[in-house]
């Protein structure tokens, strides 16, 4: 029973994601994007109070698929917007010429240096960082008799075996930040040892950042890699026996921008949603959901979420570094 709400739940994600284009009718709009359930139905309403008159639909997928499915299309593509996809994949995309330049319509001195420190940094407006905690529910802990984990170490015990989950690097941006982090922190031979140690345990790698916090809610797992600021949603929604714990290597963490696909940013309802993304939604949002500012002189509270974290060392988090670690990934 429990699997089939999840996969209901997941079949009400999808369908929120496009109920935002009138049913036959053309779509002024296309935005593409790998953020969560409540950040889509947050972003339709406000599109349907700022643009009551425009048909904007917004489709749900990963932040790999988004890059090869407009990679594929190229500049054809039906996608006008990316909102918040991973720094890596712009990178990609923007090396494959398929993103419009936008540093001459927008002042970036607004926003953080950190939110800058890509070479994509031309063709994003920086929108999210979302830092990411080892999860745990606390009832499938106590229900089997397992002592919280300390550290990810503690996460190699056979007791734990089939109650982890974690986001597979090759298709997440979630999953390959800590991956990275962890080889940051402990040589890259080291983490990988630790990955084929911990497979094990794992239930299943998901294809999605979002599959973890999911899975510990309905209870299918004790343990998740994920993201802190979906399980504060999480929480703060009914499932307040998840707890987020930061180890001593710190909160890995990934940057998401927003892009146009080049050519369209001469569409003038295209110009204008960007435009708003610019102006209003990004702090929104943030402010709402993502309390690590992207954006200078700002300061968020959202309840649950952890306060003063500790991020991890994520150097080196270039293109070229992320397809070469993902070649060693063989899970």
């Amino acid at each position: 029973m429990k699997k089939f709400l999840g996969i209901l739940l997941s079949a009400l994600m999808l369908l929120a994601s496009i109920s935002f284009a009138g049913c036959g009718s053309k779509v002024d709009v296309m935005i593409y994007t790998s953020t969560e359930d409540y950040t889509i139905e947050y972003m339709g309403n406000c599109f349907k109070e700022v643009f009551p008159d425009y048909n904007i639909q917004i489709e749900y997928m990963g932040t790999s698929d988004i890059a090869a499915k407009v990679l594929n299309e190229g500049t054809s593509s039906d996608c006008d917007i990316i909102f918040g996809e991973e720094y890596g994949y712009v990178e990609k995309l923007k090396e494959a010429g398929v993103l419009a330049d936008l540093s001459s319509m927008y002042d970036y001195s607004v926003y953080t240096e950190e939110s800058l420190n890509t070479s994509a940094k031309d063709y994003l407006l920086p929108s999210l960082k979302t830092g990411g905690a080892v999860i745990i529910n606390n009832k499938v802990l106590t229900d089997r008799g397992i002592a919280k984990p300390t550290s990810y170490a503690d996460l190699l015990d056979a007791k734990y075996q089939g109650l982890v989950s974690m986001p597979s690097p090759k298709s997440s941006g979630t999953g390959y930040m800590f991956y990275l982090s962890l080889v940051n922190e402990m040589g890259e031979q080291e983490a990988l040892t630790y990955f084929n140690n911990l497979t094990p345990n794992i239930q299943a790698y998901t294809s999605s950042g979002s599959g973890p916090v999911n899975k510990l809610k309905q209870r299918e797992v004790a343990v998740g890699f994920g993201m802190i600021s979906q399980a504060v949603d999480a929480i703060n929604t009914g499932s307040t026996e998840l707890e987020i714990l930061v180890f001593d290597e710190g909160s890995p963490f990934n940057l998401y921008g927003t892009s146009i696909v080049k050519g369209k940013e001469n569409n003038e309802k295209v110009k204008a949603v960007m435009d708003y993304f610019y102006s209003t939604f990004i702090d929104a949002v943030d402010e709402r959901y993502y309390p690590e500012p992207v954006l200078k002189n700002k300061t968020y509270s959202v309840t649950n979420y952890p306060a003063g974290i500790d991020y991890s060392d994520m150097s080196n988090n270039t293109l070229a570094r992320k397809e070469g670690l993902l070649a060693k990934w063989s899970h």
